[in-house]
């Protein structure tokens, strides 16, 4: 039997996010002020890639792939596995008026898209403190949090997802742990068959690194 969600997870709690009013509550990752990088990145990514749409992996209340097409309106499918992520997901975008045109699907990262979707960009912040050091965030939901041994098996979903979904000429903005967790990336795509390397890594004074990957 499901447990039912103490009455403080119900709490409803608003924070902006680059201008942009964001609801959640505990039993979602609460948003992180540094990844509005991402967010502005991508929207510059956005301002010189050709047409076509956005996907937003492991979107969680959807704030940062909306504050991207806010500033760069495309169509923006977000996608994670949580139901009351998604909830979210769909209200903040019903918050956001007249900025572009948003989709939320809940399921599996691999499974919700049609083999003939494809994306000009891919904006992923998927779960990646390693399994082992989950417990130093106590009020965070472990499964937007847990990613794995090496903290990067949701990651690596996600760019396989992101490989088989990409436009000519695309890209994908990766948010990750640290550069060691960027490097070892790297390594798997120079081994993998994914067609992927990365392009540029930034690093925010230890909060997360974000990664940029493009076609070989």
């Amino acid at each position: 039997m499901t447990a039912e969600p103490a009455a403080a997870d119900l709490f409803e709690e608003e924070t902006d996010f680059g201008g942009l009013a964001v609801r959640f509550d505990r039993r979602v990752l609460r948003p992180r002020q540094w990844t509005t990088a991402q967010s502005y990145w991508a929207a510059e990514l956005l301002a010189r890639s050709p047409d076509g749409p956005v996907l937003e992996l492991c979107a969680g209340a959807g704030h940062i792939g909306l504050l991207a097409v806010m500033h760069e309106p495309r169509h923006l499918v977000m996608v994670d596995g949580d139901p009351v992520a998604c909830g979210y997901a769909r209200r903040n975008a019903a918050a956001v008026r007249g900025a572009a045109t948003t989709e939320v699907r809940l399921g599996p990262l691999d499974a919700v898209l049609g083999p003939r979707e494809r994306f000009v960009g891919v904006i992923a912040d998927p779960p990646w403190v390693t399994s082992a050091e989950t417990g130093r965030f106590p009020e965070d939901p472990l499964t937007a949090i847990d990613g794995g041994g090496d903290g990067l098996d949701v990651a690596w979903l996600a760019v396989e997802t992101a490989a088989a979904h990409l436009l000519d000429g695309g890209w994908v903005l990766l948010q990750l742990g640290g550069t060691a967790q960027a490097t070892l990336l790297g390594e798997r795509l120079r081994d993998a068959d994914q067609g992927l390397c990365p392009a540029e890594v930034r690093e925010y004074d230890g909060r997360g690194v974000l990664v940029q990957l493009v076609r070989r």
